[in-house]
């Protein structure tokens, strides 16, 4: 079976390996266990985190850098594909664990949850559990951690200290916010399952966002990255599902759908003063999203980007 621990280790080795081309931080806890910083104290920029966003998916998918014009304004963009939709984005790359040892926190993504199995009602419904001896996580915190977090990774994932890589990143870096717009697969994944489409018959998953303008505030930082998915993201699946319920999901599915859709994102987290459980779920979807029946070909395609609040977002 396919061990996206293992794929996303081999990916962690090029960092450390090669931390001055990749603008990268390594250090080694007294456990034994690697850090890797993209953006807290490094300077981690675009081949940083199109490597941390390759690391978040398991090793089981690809990103490189495009460039898209959105009336006018250009902006770079991250291109993400893959073959494992249910593993490599609800098995690696969604965020999913809270890593909370005494006096640390940070958000959990990363193959490392397959080993852990955080949350369990996710990898029952994919059906996946990984196997391995080495445990790759993905963190995003304003601190690096400290030698309690990768004991308190260890025992959960059931490896040892010394084999935990903690991939450090945060919203108000390059590579935090290149590794956000990476997720955009992720995020349209994650829009058809609250519709009631099963992951595991989704076979195939591209799509695009644009990187915004990186913000040394993290609110802002954090609504001009969502903005970039729920304005700006694009994505595409092949699903082996009747075309009745493709047609219907995918009308359903794109951000348009939102009550608060026409604001910014940093303007619908304000007012309900960033409790994102107050905010309609429906936000937290692609611009435009297309469904291909594999059975029969058939292709529906709803949503479009709205240009207007990408440059309101990236500009303001």
């Amino acid at each position: 079976m396919l061990s996206i621990n293992k794929l996303a280790y081999n990916l962690t080795q090029k960092l450390v390996k090669n931390p001055e081309y990749y603008r990268v931080k390594i250090e080694t806890l007294p456990s034994g266990a690697t850090v890797i910083d993209t953006g807290i104290k490094a300077h981690g920029g675009y081949e940083a985190g199109l490597m941390v966003t390759r690391i978040a998916m398991g090793g089981a998918g690809t990103a490189e850098l495009g460039y898209a014009d959105f009336d006018g304004l250009k902006l770079p963009t991250v291109n993400v594909s893959t073959d494992y939709p249910a593993i490599a984005l609800f098995g690696a790359q969604l965020a999913g664990w809270r890593i909370k040892p005494e006096g640390y926190s940070a958000d959990g993504s990363g193959p490392a949850r397959a080993l852990a199995l955080k949350p369990k009602d996710v990898f029952k419904k994919i059906e996946y559990k990984d196997e391995s001896d080495v445990a790759v996580l993905l963190m995003e915190a304003e601190e690096l951690p400290p030698d309690s977090a990768a004991y308190y990774i260890a025992e959960r994932a059931n490896v040892e200290p010394e084999n935990v890589v903690m991939v450090m990143t945060t919203t108000t870096s390059l590579a935090g916010m290149v590794q956000i717009s990476g997720r955009i697969v992720e995020t349209g994944l994650f829009r058809l399952d609250q519709l009631g489409l099963d992951p595991k018959k989704i076979l195939y998953g591209v799509g695009y966002a644009p990187v915004m303008p990186v913000h040394t505030d993290g609110g802002v930082a954090m609504g001009r990255a969502e903005d970039a998915l729920t304005y700006g993201g694009v994505t595409s699946f092949i699903v082996d599902e009747d075309e009745s319920l493709l047609e219907e999901i995918a009308e359903k599915a794109p951000s348009s759908n939102c009550k608060d859709y026409g604001k910014t994102s940093y303007e619908i987290y304000k007012a309900v003063n960033f409790d994102f459980t107050q905010i309609d779920p429906a936000l937290f979807a692609p611009a435009e999203i297309t469904l291909t029946c594999a059975k029969t070909g058939k292709t529906f395609a709803c949503g479009k980007i709205n240009t207007k609040i990408i440059k309101e977002s990236a500009l303001k």
